[in-house]
């Protein structure tokens, strides 16, 4: 018996119901190895693409489509991500196998994409605290989390193919662009700290790095562990945003995710690390640094940038919420999120601290 339980799939939401039996024709002509599926479950975590649990009598597979009521094309493109663990998979072992994509609307009314079910242990802020973790199991673990983002980084995007997934040249400033465009077209509240912030990151842009194969929403509630050592990582999901640009974006983004003991709750609330034991987010910055090499002498810009960002997603799903194109209460709450990471930003800004 292992000594932690594995992530489980519950009831499917009401309103995000799919139809078993489309699923099934389109499986007995596209995929049929992978069988009848018997029942269809839905995990519970994350705020963005739908994950539902198929139940075939062999085994277990995930299905992934995009919320009910989404417009964001580039945020939810099924067939990208689809191709993002078709590259993926043959150079690093940590992904899903990918198994079907399909774009006929007439299944679900929106794109999906199939994949193998990788079983194991997910952290998150909602069910960690309860587990009682030791502080030498968080200590190992989160090590082990930054340790895997720098293999990560490390891939050679040219020799894998994964250069074609990006575009590295001026990243950066077309991240900040982006975000800062897509936080106004879903402004509901005017929020003062959020226009502060977007003037700063146009106005304090750093020059380029060297390019890498990045994650972009890497944390712990994305990556799956050995349910008996939880320092062993089996697997990292959730690929829809990866692509080609600066590593430390990607470290950034982390980061921001990276509540300590001190923070608010409105910073706890995405993550576990504030947990005892964890890497504190200065021990994270040097480990990465140690074992990448990299310079990072200039993380509080990507530090803001990953807590601006947090704040947009969080944004456009609260506006969607607003709108009527999702009835889950959770979205309904996302507010004082929302200001309570531009407050983090502002004050890291203040600080001159990560």
């Amino acid at each position: 018996m292992s000594l932690y339980q594995t992530d489980n799939s519950t009831n499917v939401r009401k309103g995000e119901e799919l139809n078993l039996q489309k699923l099934n024709l389109y499986l007995k002509d596209n995929a049929p190895h992978v069988g009848e599926v018997l029942e269809i479950t839905q995990f519970a975590g994350g705020f963005s693409n739908l994950t539902y649990c198929l139940k075939t009598a062999v085994k277990d597979y995930v299905l992934r489509r995009p919320p009910f009521g989404a417009n964001i094309k580039s945020a939810h493109d099924m067939g990208r991500e689809f191709k993002v663990l078709s590259l993926l998979k043959p150079v690093y072992h940590k992904v899903p196998t990918p198994v079907s994509f399909c774009e006929d609307l007439s299944v679900m009314d929106s794109p999906f994409y199939i994949m193998d079910r990788i079983e194991g242990v997910i952290l998150r802020a909602t069910n960690a605290p309860k587990m009682q973790l030791p502080a030498q199991t968080l200590r190992a673990s989160s090590e082990a989390l930054i340790d895997n983002l720098v293999t990560l980084h490390g891939l050679n995007i040219e020799t894998t193919g994964l250069l074609q997934l990006g575009k590295p040249e001026g990243y950066v400033q077309r991240q900040v662009e982006g975000w800062i465009k897509r936080y106004y077209n879903s402004e509901t509240d005017k929020i003062e700290s959020l226009d502060k912030i977007a003037d700063w990151l146009k106005a304090n842009i750093p020059s380029a790095q060297h390019a890498s194969f990045i994650h972009n929403d890497y944390k712990y509630d994305n990556v799956v562990m050995n349910p008996d050592n939880l320092a062993d990582i089996v697997g990292v999901l959730d690929w829809e945003m990866a692509t080609v640009g600066d590593a430390l974006m990607d470290l950034g983004g982390t980061l921001a995710y990276w509540s300590e003991a001190g923070d608010t709750d409105e910073i706890k609330f995405f993550n576990l690390t504030w947990l005892p034991g964890n890497l504190t987010r200065q021990e994270v910055i040097a480990r990465y640094a140690g074992k990448s090499g990299r310079d990072v002498s200039n993380m509080l810009f990507y530090y803001i940038f990953g807590l601006y960002k947090n704040a947009v997603i969080a944004q456009q799903i609260y506006a969607r919420w607003k709108q009527g194109h999702t009835k889950d209460p959770r979205f309904g709450t996302l507010l004082p999120i929302i200001k309570g990471l531009s407050a983090k930003a502002v004050n890291a800004l203040e600080q001159d601290k990560v």
